[in-house]
Formats: structure tokens, C-alpha cells, sequence
């Protein structure tokens, strides 16, 4: 692992059930990334208005919410129009990439998901991050 990164990269991880935003907490800790949780879009803007994220991670369907909507106003509000966003979704529908991408979805994962995948697309987050800023 390379020592560079490390919790340089912030991340806020957006999901409804707390067992996958354990496991995204814990794999983003083994990686050596910081990562925040927040079930809702409430406790998503506290935790912004405590750290600026460098990448979010939402869930597509959040109870009473559209993950999407979410990430929208987020990114409005902190002012960071290409902040990457990577999506997860348990659902199958065809249409939920389609529904994702014009949010700035960046990425799109399926629940369940795996740990090494989830760090690699991180790990491309933090790529694109690194030439937006040079």
C-alpha cells in the first residue's frame, strides 16, 4: 500500500442499513481512507458541514429518499459539481445506471458487493481526484 494516499481521501458513505455502512467503514479503513457514515440526507449534511468529502458512496434507494436527489443537493451545496459519486443498489432494474448518471454517478456498484472491487473503484476515485487537481 502505497503511504500517499492514506486518510488524505475522505470519504462519505450514505446508506440506510447499518450493517453496509459498517462493512464500506471497515474497508475503507483497512485501505487507510477516512470514511464518514450517514443514514440519511440529515446526518449526510451534518457530516459534511464537519469534512468536505473528496468521494460519496450512496445508496440509490434510501428509506423515504432517492439517493440520487441526495447526492445532487450535496454537491450543490459544498459547491463541487465534479465531486465523484459511487452508487450502490441492491435493485435490478435496467434503468438504475441510466437513473444514476446524470447525478455525476461516476460509479455503480451492486449489492452485494465485493471489498477488493469497492477499494479499486476508490482507488480510480481518488485517480480522477488527483488529475482534476493538477
Amino acid at each position: 500500500m502505497n503511504d500517499d494516499h492514506g486518510s488524505r481521501l475522505n470519504i462519505l458513505a450514505i446508506d440506510d442499513a447499518a450493517d453496509v455502512l459498517g462493512k464500506i467503514s471497515a474497508i475503507a479503513a483497512d485501505a487507510g481512507y477516512t470514511c464518514h457514515c450517514a443514514h440519511d440526507a440529515q446526518s449526510a449534511q451534518e457530516s459534511i458541514r464537519q469534512s468536505t468529502p473528496d468521494l460519496i458512496i450512496s445508496d440509490i434507494n434510501l428509506a423515504g429518499h432517492s439517493g440520487v436527489a441526495i447526492c445532487e443537493q450535496l454537491k450543490q451545496q459544498i459547491g463541487h459539481a465534479d465531486l465523484p459519486v459511487m452508487f450502490l443498489s441492491a435493485a435490478q432494474g435496467p434503468d438504475i445506471i441510466r437513473r444514476a448518471n446524470p447525478t455525476g454517478g461516476t460509479y455503480f456498484l451492486r449489492k452485494p458487493f465485493d471489498a477488493a472491487v469497492l477499494v479499486q473503484l476508490i482507488e480510480k476515485s481518488r485517480h480522477v481526484l488527483h488529475l482534476a487537481h493538477h
